[in-house]
């Protein structure tokens, strides 16, 4: 494998190609099936010292779940009935029936969701969201084992990601308890100059932080089964020397104090395998970024304080921001690839809830502690991204379709992955839910009701459609998507460091209600992007892996206007469908084809960093990291003023204008080819330019980026670059 930089660190060797792991440990499989056997700590969970969960809370636990899931199916099954005396009161139709079982099916959603924000205001209120006996203040507790930190990264900017990381070791050296740490920076970059600029950014972090002997960099040069894959083979190779890893993002930010509680906590409870805390979204500047994070802050806590509250020991991993017990991710979470072809079959997009849910069934504890802060991340600058992420979030999320049933699953698990899978149907089951209202109020607009049929009856056959039922449920439906904002805003309100860092409570409400006529607007959008996920998902179409773009600034109005066009006549058609059944049907249909209709304009304005400023300079969107920034947020956004956004220097001549970059790089080079490893075909095309290329302008011409890449990473096309001129 691959070797890596600077110092070796514990374990086997530099570029040793199999992991020293003591007696009795085994390595991540490389494809483990998910009907292997279950683990023997399935059935006997105290192996480990303890039981993940006491009787007593079990029972507890079980009620909570009881509250939760069996008040959301009494609201859906209450409004069912409702929505039934709406379209089928006095005649079933085959329309009316599809209505309701659509109704039923995205009423019970957001009846979960209600249900469980309020768990997660009683949570909240009463000062829950920790548990595994962490404190949210006080003297750290002393550390007696040892953690790696993992940075995954893949083609980012070099400086953004060192920045982040940078703040976060700053914020570990100041607990005075860095010497229990170590940090991996996991490359899987395929760009070739931003290879070079990630090595030379990895020396100038080791000089800035003094952690040389203790910080690694190692890049991949192939790519199996992306992050995962990147993470696995750290775990087999080097994950017997740490008791933990804490997984990072390539937009991660830490505090030590939080890294250390949450460090400690695995060490005090020997029978959990993962602790997932709740990263608070930072940075943003777009309207879009600066929404997400407000809606975040101050929605977020009260969502995760709710499931927090009712999964118990069988939470959840979001892929970074946690720690996790290496044992037991060895043991248990190596991922198959599954059958069939892209984008259903292959490696699993979506690792993190698969990898939760095998821990899980192996007998380890998943939790997550809302309540603990010091967790950060960014989010994407505009719909367009978010959309590019959201394909792939999709892909992975409709993957677990064939891991759902696998043997030996909790429940619970099982329910994370159909939540995951249905938080992309659901977007073309509204489509689908809309397009059929709309026909039967056509069809109510222009088919003639016969009042007296020619069976005599005592009372006259009246019209399929209620409107004034309908107006009752169209509001009811309202207030329970919009009560967990109240909920939150209510706490708001008595927690005094949020309500001012929020700008106060008549600018916190007046941000809400940006926040939700704008998301409201954009919502129907969105549910055109995703609904176009799924469909070109079911077509068979691969969404790729690609670089995420975490920067303001990129698409112009023409690029917007050309991405969002559909939407717009789609918009337009609606409306026109609307208005020529009645001018109320139109009025209600409003927040769907406005947002549409504007589909352009609002990419172009919540996408503007300008715009997102504006509303910073007037008081809206605040959030209390941004009114006072905690300190390791204040080191980051230095750093990244010094570090990120810096233009990528071609790695040639990089390499070629700085002696001590060119050793580091010669040091990291994987090792060479053996008699059976397979043939670069790239490796060898661009070998055979280089020898034959006349200067280095030609060369660099010639070669294309896979070839470039496959020449730096070999020892002999760098000997051939150093003979060009």
């Amino acid at each position: 494998m691959d070797t890596l930089a600077a110092n070796a660190p514990p374990g086997p060797a530099a570029g040793q190609s199999a992991p020293l792991l003591p007696q009795g440990w085994c390595a991540l499989p490389p494809a483990a099936p998910l009907e292997m056997p279950v683990h023997p700590l399935a059935a006997t969970p105290d192996l480990h010292g303890r039981s993940p969960t006491p009787p007593t809370e079990w029972r507890l636990i079980h009620l909570r779940r009881l509250l939760v899931i069996g008040g959301a199916v009494a609201m859906t099954g209450l409004a069912g009935y409702e929505m039934d005396l709406v379209f089928n009161a006095v005649q079933r139709s085959v329309a009316g029936m599809v209505m309701l079982v659509l109704f039923v099916m995205l009423f019970l959603w957001i009846a979960l969701a209600f249900t469980s924000a309020l768990a997660g205001f009683a949570s909240m209120l009463t000062h829950g969201g920790l548990g595994l006996g962490i404190e949210r203040s006080g003297p750290l507790p002393r550390l007696t084992t040892r953690t790696a930190l993992l940075m995954p990264t893949y083609n980012e900017d070099p400086g953004r990601v060192m920045a982040g990381l940078r703040a976060t070791i700053d914020s570990l050296s100041a607990t005075l308890q860095e010497r229990a740490f170590d940090v991996f920076i996991l490359s899987d970059t395929t760009d070739p100059d931003v290879w070079v600029a990630e090595e030379a950014a990895y020396m100038a972090l080791c000089r800035a932080t003094g952690w040389g002997g203790r910080l690694f960099y190692r890049r991949r040069a192939v790519n199996t089964d992306r992050k995962a894959g990147n993470i696995g083979e750290w775990v087999r190779t080097y994950g017997a020397a740490y008791q933990q890893m804490i997984t990072l993002d390539a937009d991660s930010v830490m505090s030590g104090d939080v890294i250390v509680r949450l460090t400690a906590a695995m060490e005090r409870n020997p029978g959990v395998a993962l602790i997932q805390s709740l990263p608070v979204i930072v940075n943003g500047q777009t309207l879009f970024a600066r929404m997400q994070q407000f809606a975040g802050r101050v929605y977020g806590p009260l969502i995760a304080h709710g499931i927090a509250w009712w999964h118990g020991s069988e939470g959840n991993y979001w892929g970074h921001n946690a720690v996790i017990r290496t044992r037991a991710f060895a043991e248990q979470a190596g991922l198959p690839h599954l059958p069939g072809r892209k984008p259903f079959g292959g490696a699993i997009m979506s690792h993190d809830f698969v990898e939760a849910a095998l821990m899980r069934r192996g007998g380890w504890a998943i939790h997550m502690v809302p309540a603990l802060a010091g967790s950060y991340e960014e989010s994407p600058p505009s719909l367009t991204d978010i959309a590019i992420r959201d394909r792939r979030w999709c892909q992975g999320n409709l993957q677990h379709a064939k891991v759902v049933s696998a043997r030996g699953l909790h429940w619970i698990s099982r329910m994370h992955m159909l939540m995951g899978i249905g938080s992309y149907v659901t977007s073309p089951l509204w489509l689908v839910f809309l397009l059929v209202g709309i026909v039967v109020s056509l069809q109510n607009r222009f088919y003639k009701p016969e009042y007296f049929g020619d069976t005599k009856l005592l009372y006259p056959h009246w019209p399929h459609v209620d409107p004034v039922q309908a107006e009752y449920m169209f509001i009811g439906t309202m207030g329970v998507l919009l009560a967990p904002k109240i909920l939150a805003y209510l706490l708001l309100l008595i927690d005094g460091p949020l309500r001012r860092g929020c700008g106060g409570a008549f600018a916190a409400a007046a941000s809400i209600v940006v926040e939700t006529v704008v998301g409201g607007l954009v919502a129907p959008i969105a549910m055109i992007i995703q609904t176009a996920g799924v469909m070109s998902i079911l077509l068979g179409r691969d969404s790729g892996w690609n670089a995420q773009r975490r920067d303001a600034g990129g698409l112009q109005i023409m690029q917007n206007a050309r991405l969002y066009a559909v939407h717009t006549i789609l918009g337009i058609a609606l409306a026109v469908a609307a208005w020529s059944v009645s001018l109320p049907l139109f009025l209600w249909m409003l927040p769907v084809t406005l947002g549409l209709v504007c589909a352009i304009p609002l990419a172009v304005l919540t996408g503007s960093a300008a715009v997102g400023q504006a509303f910073r300079r007037a008081h809206l969107l605040l959030i209390p990291e941004e009114t006072a920034p905690p300190p390791v947020l204040q080191a980051a956004l230095t750093y990244m003023v010094q570090m990120a956004g810096r233009p990528v220097q071609d790695a040639v001549m990089a390499l070629r204008a700085r002696a001590g970059l060119l050793k580091v790089h010669e040091i990291m080079l994987p090792p060479p080819r053996r008699p059976g490893d397979p043939i670069n075909p790239a490796l060898l095309v661009g070998l055979l330019k280089l020898r034959e290329a006349p200067d280095l302008a030609t060369a660099m011409r010639e070669l294309n980026r896979a070839e470039k890449s496959a020449v730096l990473g070999n020892a002999e096309g760098l000997y051939l670059l150093a003979q060009l001129s």
